[in-house]
């Protein structure tokens, strides 16, 4: 026992126990809520929601994204820290540096659990808000894609396009983000579960190699920050940006935080941002109904508005250039793994589920 306490003295920082403390705690935060939904939606309405809001409030003082910055960061920092311990660390210190460094890895995964980890075993969004969600059929799929066809036909007669048919967002991005809390503020009067949070969205500052990778936004759990891709058409940031909202404030699965901003879109006053809602869920259900039957989805795609079918055209001739790419294969491998791990079994396929609340959602305010 004098030895190995002798060994902890010498080897283990006592900064490092305490963060070993801390990530075994924050590991039995996460298998708690593995296990127990009401678990998870309490600690998810209280603690996370605590977390999240502390998080997101310290780094809106940087008009930049703090996580864009940290990750550019991360490699050159790692790189030299790598040869620091191989060129001027002592053998006798090196292990010291070790467990440093398993001690920062703790801290990184007790941020992830206590911040954000148990939102992954909340209570499904169908469950919350009353949806029977099944597999939808070819005549289900097809009725509740005429409808937000006909939704977002009459949605863009209100809606500004410019001469190369993409629509055009007629504010700024920070009247946008306004208006959308204000519509997150209008559902939160329903569902309470969408925990109140006013903090600034990011814009990313290399958003166009971003778009190699496909990915139009991303939650940035560790700085409590939305970020959004700038280099997508306006009627995508602003989906997006009430995508990655609802991520800020404790929706965890794709799908969810994708038919979240789609009520949350479609619930606000502003007519622009209710047509990027349509659109947007539009582009989801079209292809599940392509898929399950091609004449429906033609019929029905020649019922779009001229606009819209412009919009389409504009957003697939911006996109072409970053189609197929390696890191557009590298990211969707990351983010499958990662969300099969906390999430769902069908990855990245998950975004695309939204299509099934809406049909559910479609089903129960028709039938």
């Amino acid at each position: 026992m004098a030895e190995f306490k002798a060994f902890v003295k010498k080897n283990i920082p006592t900064a490092a126990l305490v963060l070993y403390a801390v990530f075994l705690v924050a590991l039995a935060v996460r298998i708690a809520a593995g296990l127990s939904a009401p678990f998870a939606d309490a600690y998810n309405r209280t603690v996370g929601a605590v977390c999240r809001a502390a998080f997101a409030w310290v780094t809106a003082i940087f008009p930049f994204s703090l996580a864009e910055t940290l990750l550019l960061a991360a490699l050159p920092v790692g790189v030299w820290y790598v040869l620091y311990c191989i060129k001027v660390v002592p053998p006798e210190r090196l292990l010291r540096h070790v467990f440093g460094v398993l001690a920062g890895l703790a801290l990184i995964f007790s941020a992830f659990f206590l911040n954000y980890g148990a939102a992954y075993g909340a209570t499904p969004l169908e469950d919350k808000i009353g949806l029977e969600v099944t597999a939808p059929g070819a005549e289900e799929l097809t009725d509740a894609t005429l409808y937000t066809a006909v939704q977002l036909n009459d949605a863009a007669k209100e809606v500004q396009f410019a001469a190369s048919g993409a629509s055009h967002m007629p504010y700024s991005f920070a009247e946008l983000t306004k208006k959308l809390n204000a519509a997150y503020d209008k559902l939160y009067e329903e569902y309470d579960f969408l925990t109140p949070l006013h903090a600034p969205v990011k814009r990313i500052a290399l958003s166009k190699p971003m778009t190699y990778t496909h990915l139009s936004g991303i939650y940035a759990v560790y700085t409590g920050e939305a970020n959004v891709n700038f280099n997508y058409p306006d009627f995508v940031i602003v989906y997006t940006t009430a995508h990655e909202m609802a991520h800020q404030r404790g929706v965890a699965p794709e799908d969810e935080a994708n038919f979240i901003a789609y009520l949350v879109c479609t619930a606000s006053d502003d007519p622009y941002i209710r047509y990027c809602g349509y659109a947007n869920l539009y582009e989801y259900l079209s292809d599940a109904l392509y898929s399950a039957n091609p004449d429906a989805y033609r019929t029905i795609a020649s019922l779009l508005d001229t606009r819209v079918h412009g919009e389409f055209a504009a957003y697939s001739k911006m996109f072409e250039p970053y189609r197929n790419s390696t890191a557009s294969d590298v990211a969707d491998t990351v983010n499958d793994t990662y969300l099969k791990a906390f999430s769902k079994e069908s990855g990245v396929q998950s975004y695309g589920e939204a299509a099934d609340l809406l049909i559910a959602w479609y089903l129960k305010n028709n039938a």
